[in-house]
């Protein structure tokens, strides 16, 4: 037996998760979603996962993509990182900026990082899918603060600066 559901969300709010949105050319154009699921597995080889739910219309739209793009938000990235999360919105349109990358995967523009992966691996997990990628290109962007979320909303977090003092 686990605990239900609102009680792990409930103890889980204090852990905070780094904020990143996963792109592909999905079924009817691109899809995109925010997560805070995506985390490294193994660096040889390079291997990244992420989990979504069963019941999203994204994973609906990227279940059989073979390729996807993962972006690392930034501290100034909230905005991004609230209209990849809204349901019923066309989250590629403007003020969205984004190109097209390796194997046409959709790539926001202004990301602390970027990744291209094929996907491993995929299963299901209770009421989510997890997908194990092997990352094929990865680009650091300009560096800056991050994005995590935590107790419910997103929130920038500043990198520690280098000390003056010797």
């Amino acid at each position: 037996m686990t605990v239900e559901g609102a009680a792990l969300r409930s103890a889980l709010r204090a852990h905070a998760s780094g904020v990143a949105v996963l792109t592909a050319a999905g079924t009817a154009g691109p899809a995109g979603v925010t997560i805070t699921s995506f985390t490294s597995v193994s660096a040889d080889p390079a291997l990244v996962s992420f989990c979504l739910a069963e019941t999203s219309s994204t994973w609906a739209r990227i279940r059989d993509c073979e390729w996807f793009g993962i972006q690392v938000l930034g501290a100034e990235q909230a905005d991004v990182a609230e209209r990849f999360a809204a349901s019923g919105t066309d989250r590629f349109a403007a003020p969205t900026r984004w190109h097209t990358g390796p194997h046409g995967v959709p790539l926001l523009d202004d990301c602390l990082a970027w990744l291209v992966c094929s996907r491993r691996e995929r299963l299901r997990l209770g009421d989510h899918h997890m997908v194990v990628a092997a990352v094929e290109h990865a680009l650091a962007g300009a560096p800056g603060d991050a994005l995590v979320h935590l107790r419910g909303a997103v929130r920038p977090v500043a990198a520690p600066r280098a000390s003056l003092v010797p």
